[in-house]
């Protein structure tokens, strides 16, 4: 962000792994900016949140091959997980996935999201995606993987788009 010159404008707060933990971060974070228009910007499970945290806070979101029914998905991941920035592990099970199934939001604007999916996704069926936000701006892409290979080649494009410019 700081090579763009996007640094004063970009906050990251460390989620939680536990749903309402993190619920709660997102909450303090959008307080913390005293009304100003927010873009979210989330990729897998963070797209998730973003949809949840646009539809009861406003704002836009940028969705980077989002999860859409992670509450189902996870079901795949029970027990012992490591976060992959921050080493810590973490323990899932069904309660957690009933925890993430009480995010989900429909969509009531979609012009407020850009979904950008790769079609290599090798974790999330990117259709499901391209479903959900249908008449969003959406990028769909050809190949890449569940990293969304050459994410920093559409920054740009990002800021132009949370700034509400074409």
């Amino acid at each position: 962000m700081a090579e763009h010159g996007y640094s004063d404008f970009f906050h990251c707060p460390q989620l939680p792994m536990e749903p309402y933990e993190a619920a709660t971060e997102i909450r303090l974070a959008i307080d913390k900016l005293h009304g100003e228009p927010v873009c979210f910007i989330g990729s897998s499970l963070g797209g998730y949140f973003a949809t949840w945290a646009v539809e009861e806070s406003g704002g836009k979101a940028v969705l980077v091959n989002p999860a859409v029914h992670p509450y189902v998905l996870i079901n795949q991941y029970v027990g012992a997980q490591r976060n992959y920035q921050t080493g810590e592990i973490h323990q899932i099970d069904a309660v957690f996935g009933e925890h993430l199934k009480h995010f989900e939001r429909n969509i009531s604007d979609p012009a407020r999201y850009w979904l950008m999916v790769q079609t290599g996704d090798e974790t999330l069926d990117y259709r499901e995606a391209v479903t959900k936000y249908a008449g969003s701006a959406q990028t769909v892409i050809e190949g890449g993987d569940h990293s969304f290979q050459r994410y920093g080649d559409y920054l740009p494009q990002i800021w132009n788009f949370a700034q509400g410019e074409s």
